[in-house]
């Protein structure tokens, strides 16, 4: 049985699917998940339906914490040699945050890719790092398996410098300081499935709605605009990151409160979005349940502020036609999606409150001048695809 395995790490967290490639097409057989792996590690295996295989808490204390995330892709790979001998793997596809300005397409990792990918870092210090020690980790593992770079900037590659490039002096722009987006992977994932549902040229937003939340303009099949910019705490208020800023306040807050860059970071990362309005919680099912006023400000601002977004982007598209809910709040959240959408009623949008809570695929009326669908994306099936795709 051949196999393709998919990799998506974060720097606590690590995602893993196996995919048997048959007759040229490719089946999902197992998902992998690894959580808080610098602390206490859970490992959880659901199979292709989404049922729990299994669950378990590996005992990582000897291990240095910079070799944790080898050690978790060695439980995988232990986990698939005792439950599928018969598989083969031949070949290992990564999720790669950033592609700087150079990767506008999936490739090969070599030892040059990799230097390119490190030079890439600054750009994106809390994720460039963990996705090459899980490069490096699968090649001390695997070593004679070719491996894809998969970005998620790519698919964004192709927007004009009027989007791109920030008002600065262009010594900056040319170093890189610029709008990059990000949700690349996701957003080409539906993007292939609006080609399948025959309306792959309709001018389209993609709102991408989770913890960390993002939209896309989509004309042509090809991206124009993007709500984040420069990293991905850019755009909409999110699980705890704060979204658009004026660069004013983060000034104040270095010179009033002696706030440094690492403060900063930790802010405008992990203690603002919903986790800041609310005081309460960076998960969206909590902020539903809580029933104080900070909870529903969260709520409301994050449905406000995607309902502006959605009007921005219409711009960019000069006329929206189409609206796709993804994501875990996306695909999941009727009451986000009838709040956002109530505010777009002056873009001709006209949705069915029964379609929208049941949470069909398609939930806007006939009268409709937008047509509003709900996909579920799959970054993993788009990482697979890729590597079959570029070692095919």
């Amino acid at each position: 049985m051949k196999t393709i395995l998919t990799v998506n790490g974060g720097s606590s967290s690590l995602k893993c699917a196996l995919f048997e490639l048959k007759n040229g097409a490719l089946t999902l057989l197992y998902g992998f998940k690894l959580g808080n792996i610098l602390n206490t590690p859970r490992f959880r295996v659901k199979d292709a339906s989404g049922a729990t295989l299994e669950q378990s808490s590996p005992d990582y204390l000897s291990v240095p914490k910079e070799e944790r995330h080898q050690a978790c892709l060695q439980t995988i790979l232990n986990w698939l040699n005792q439950h599928l001998p018969e598989s083969s793997l031949v070949a290992i596809g990564h999720r790669v945050v950033h592609g700087g300005s150079d990767f506008s397409e999936p490739c090969v990792i070599s030892d040059e890719i990799k230097a390119q990918l490190s030079a890439l870092i600054p750009l994106a210090p809390l994720h460039q790092p963990y996705n090459l020690r899980l490069i490096e980790a699968c090649e001390a593992l695997a070593p004679n398996l070719p491996q894809v770079a998969c970005f998620d900037t790519m698919f964004h590659s192709k927007q004009s410098n009027l989007e791109k490039n920030y008002a600065l002096p262009r010594q900056y722009t040319d170093e890189g300081v610029r709008r990059y987006g990000f949700h690349g992977l996701s957003y080409e994932f539906i993007q292939r499935q609006l080609n399948q549902r025959q309306s792959p040229s309709l001018n389209t937003v993609v709102c991408h709605l989770g913890a960390g939340a993002s939209m896309c303009a989509i004309k042509q099949g090809i991206s124009v605009a993007s709500s984040m910019g420069f990293t991905a705490v850019d755009g909409l208020p999110m699980g705890s990151r704060c979204g658009n800023i004026d660069p004013g306040v983060l000034l104040y807050l270095q010179r009033q409160h002696q706030m440094d860059a690492d403060e900063l970071e930790a802010l405008i990362y992990k203690k603002s979005g919903w986790l800041g309005v609310s005081g309460i919680s960076s998960d969206m099912l909590e902020l539903h349940r809580a029933e104080q006023p900070e909870a529903e400000e969260a709520i409301e601002m994050f449905c406000y502020r995607a309902a502006l977004e959605i009007g921005r982007l219409a711009a960019a598209l000069e006329g929206l036609e189409q609206i796709v809910f993804t994501g875990g709040v996306g695909e999941n959240d009727a009451d986000v999606r009838q709040r956002i959408l109530t505010r777009c009623h002056w873009l001709g949008v006209k949705f069915s409150n029964e379609a929208n809570s049941k949470g069909d695929s398609v939930i806007s009326l006939s009268e409709s001048a937008v047509t509003i669908r709900v996909i579920p994306t799959n970054e993993e099936a788009m990482i697979a695809t890729h590597v079959l795709e570029l070692i095919a």
